[in-house]
Order: C-alpha cells, then structure tokens, then sequence
C-alpha cells in the first residue's frame, strides 16, 4: 500500500472531506476507538478540545492508505497494516477513526488518531514518521505479493505525477483533468532541449510561455489560465530559468493573452467549441451513467446490510436459545454446561462475522469491477477528447508561433547597425 501521513490541524474540515459523498462514489466510517463522540466532527472536535490543554497545534495524525487498484484486500487487511503502522510511529492506544473511501473503481482507507495522551496532556513526538511509513509500505507490497511500484523501491523514481493539493484544487475549478495537464507539461519539458523547442511543445499542447510576476515563467492557455512552469513541470525554478534564458525577453501574460485573442479566428475558435460541446456532452452522459451506477450500489449495500442485521438478530435469539432456564440453567452452571454453550456461542458468533465479512467483501468486489468498468469508458472519452484537442492546438500553434518566434539564448541576433544594408 502507499502510505501518505501528516501531522495537521483543522479536524472539522479534514472531519467534511472524510465524508465527502459528492468526490466519493461510496463513504463508510468503519471504527471510532477512544473518542465520546458518535461521529467524526465530534471525536476531532473532541481532540481540537483536548489540543487546547497543550501547546499543540497539529493535534491529528492523517494516513491515508491505498493499494493497488488491481488489488482486492478486505477489511481485516486494513485493520492489519494500520495496527502496524499505529505501533510503527508510536500511536498505540490512541483514539482514531478509520473511513473507506471508494473512487473511479479503487477503494483506498483513511486513518486519523490523536496525537494528545490525556494522562500527560503533551502531543506524542512522531519521530522520523515519513521513514518509518516508506518501510512499512514496502513491507506491505512484500507481504502481499504486490508488485512494488519505481518509485517506493528507489526514491530516485518517484511517480512525477503526483500533485499537491494546490494543483489538484486549481484543476478541479477548470473542471480539466490534473493528469493530462500534469503530463502535457512534463512531456514537452522532457522533449525539448531549447527555449523555442519548449514554447513550441508547449503550444502543440495547448499552453504558450510567457513572463509572470517577478520575473518567472508562466504557461497561458486560450481560456487565459495560468499554469507555473516550475509547479507543472516539477522542476526547480532556478533550472527552469537557466534553461528559458532572460525572462524580459518572452511577452507579460497580458501581452500573450491579447495575441492569443486576436491570433483565434472565427472559425477556429466555433471548431475548438465544437469539440468542446462535444465532448461536454459526452462527459455528461457518462458522468450520469456514474452517478446511476452509484446510487445503485448504495441501494444494494443498504439491502445486504439489512439482511446481515436481520441474520445476526435471528443467529443471536438461537444462540440465547440454548441455555437452558429455571432449575435446569441453575444446574447447567453448576455442572459446566453453561460455559461450554458460552464458549459454543462465540465460535459461532466469530464464524457468524467472518461470513458476513466474506460476504460483504465478495459484494463489494463485484461493484467495483462494474466502476472499473465504466472507468475504462471514461479513461477512453478522455483520451479521445486529448486527441482531438491536441490535433486543433496544433494547428492554431503553427500559426501563433511562425508570427511569434521565442527567444532563443543559443541564436546570437547581430547588432542593427552592423548588418550590411542591400544594395539597390
């Protein structure tokens, strides 16, 4: 499993995010150990309360936990490699909460403890915490026989698209996909060895370099969005500006955007809504087919919940059954009887859960190769949206960048009054 903690504040807002319903196809809080409180704003309120006792001001601890998406690992497991951690990093016996999360076809998990001990009233030091979770989650891929991913096995190959939460948010108020952009930047970085061969990969993706504030080095698209080199390309902003060259001599994001505007015809611009309205529609559609396949399921988990409460209460009046009552139970517990149908009954109650968890498992295994399902119908619209978009930015390209041409350190442009004039 990747493993993701930090220590943080705000437990309200983390408490929301946790049961974010509308990002989530399917929420279920799983525990709440060690907290007064019945739901998740009230145990990290209560944590919040008991911070206030201490000079701590990131009184949570929030991991979250995500196999590999071919993976199926129930629930025990889970509970497994979170007893682990909680002893790894020094978290026993706190209170925390654990909620599942599924998503696009993938189920991952979310811990959160408390970092305050009431008996010191001090928040525990979490020493080393990012080493610790880095063993501990190539000893899960280890354990279950995973293939570990590049990155985890060699820091040096970490996945370059990961995202923070800023970038994450500023995509998701585009309503654009991080991945594709994320990539479209990295690809044309990693194609390109010059200022004009980046302006140019660029463009063919849909983005045009320009000077931002203070001198740095932006990226603008037709919709006038402005994306930071540094941030999408993930390298260092002093290698990003060794590279470009002087930032005075590329257009403001101003100036770009007006060229943009005046660059995009008519008709180009009625062929990128076209495509635009095209694919919104497409998207809708899926996004409806999602939202359908969702509350379906939700519908069928209610049911085989129902049912399982409905067994357990049926298995549980059958089991008290068995003792017998009036002088017989009395002679039952003098003579042992009572604690062997005692020690009867809790096998079978063990058994009881056990199937139901296999069950439950089995259940939830099904709905989301259904989710996969429809996840490889919209990964596919989405490729075909990027295809087509990129066909369109190219063409545009070509006719911005020829009136255009970038700024070049490696071109040497010899001084006006040395050029040797035609003759007539």
């Amino acid at each position: 499993m990747i493993l993701k903690g930090n220590q943080r504040s705000g437990g309200r807002q983390l408490a929301m995010h946790l049961m974010n319903t509308q990002d989530n196809d399917h929420v279920s809080v799983h525990q709440l150990r060690g907290f007064l409180g019945t739901n998740l704003v009230e145990a990290f309120n209560e944590a919040y309360a008991l911070s206030r006792g201490t000079k701590c001001t990131r009184y949570l601890f929030s991991l979250s936990l995500s196999p590999p998406s071919s993976a199926s690992v129930d629930v025990r497991a889970f509970e497994r490699a979170i007893d682990a951690i909680e002893e790894k990093i020094g978290l026993v016996g706190q209170p925390r909460a654990i909620v599942f999360h599924e998503k696009e076809g993938r189920r991952h998990a979310h811990c959160v403890w408390s970092r305050i001990d009431v008996e010191s009233m001090t928040a525990l030091n979490l020493s080393h915490y990012k080493l610790k979770l880095r063993d501990m989650s190539r000893s899960l891929y280890l354990e279950h026989g995973w293939k570990m991913p590049r990155g985890l096995a060699n820091s040096s190959e970490r996945d370059p698209l990961n995202f923070t939460l800023t970038e994450w948010q500023q995509l998701k108020r585009m309503k654009r996909d991080p991945r594709l952009v994320k990539a479209a930047f990295q690809d044309a970085w990693a194609t390109s060895d010059s200022p004009a061969a980046f302006a140019q990969a660029l463009a063919v993706r849909g983005f045009y370099l320009a000077r931002g504030d203070r001198r740095s080095f932006v990226a603008v698209d037709l919709k006038g969005d402005i994306f930071a080199i540094a941030r999408w390309t993930g390298i260092k902003t002093k290698v990003v500006n060794a590279r470009l060259g002087d930032a005075d001599q590329y257009d403001s994001v101003e100036a770009m955007t007006a060229q943009l505007t005046a660059k995009l015809t008519r008709r180009l611009a009625a062929m990128f809504d076209e495509a635009n309205t095209r694919h919104s529609t497409t998207a809708t559609l899926l996004e409806d087919k999602r939202r359908r396949l969702v509350i379906s399921q939700r519908h069928e988990r209610n049911r085989l919940a129902r049912l399982h409460a409905e067994r357990r209460s049926t298995e549980q009046a059958e089991r008290i059954s068995r003792f017998p009552t009036g002088l017989k139970g009395f002679w039952s517990r003098i003579t042992g009887g009572h604690a062997k149908i005692k020690a009867i009954n809790a096998e079978d109650a063990r058994s009881a859960d056990l199937r139901d968890l296999k069950e439950t498992q089995a259940f939830i295994d099904d709905q989301m190769l259904q989710r996969q399902s429809l996840q490889s119908e919209i990964a596919r619209a989405r490729a075909n949206e990027a295809t087509e978009l990129r066909r369109l930015h190219r063409g545009f390209a070509g006719s911005m960048l020829s009136a255009s041409p970038v700024h070049d350190p490696s071109r040497t442009i010899e001084p006006e009054h040395n050029r040797r004039r035609p003759t007539r």
